[in-house]
């Protein structure tokens, strides 16, 4: 397996746990509240996010995490807890060092 491009602060293939924090930690962010307000089992429309923000999201994750995020996963899996799911499987499945998700 190729190797992974990892945030800084994270020295392996980030778990779903570590994403789960990534994307509770930056969706704050962008959307201007605190994390404790984000509920990883929630879905993420009824937290308002928009196109814009979702925007950013995929630029940050790609910059943060290594892996270029499509927007779409933030529709097909609507919650923190099934995206963090399905892109640790994915980082876990990839043979290279940068891809598409």
């Amino acid at each position: 397996m190729s190797e992974y491009i990892p945030n800084s602060h994270l020295k392996k293939s980030p778990t779903v746990v570590d994403i789960q924090e990534w994307l509770v930690s930056n969706i704050s962010y962008v959307l201007g509240v605190e994390s404790d307000q984000i509920d990883i089992h929630e879905p993420l429309e009824n937290y308002g996010l928009d196109s814009g923000q979702a925007m950013i999201l995929a630029s940050k994750a790609e910059k943060s995490l290594g892996f270029k995020l499509s927007l779409h996963y933030l529709w097909y899996y609507p919650t923190i807890e099934e995206l963090a799911q399905r892109l640790s499987e994915d980082l876990q499945d990839s043979t290279s060092e940068t891809f598409q998700i």
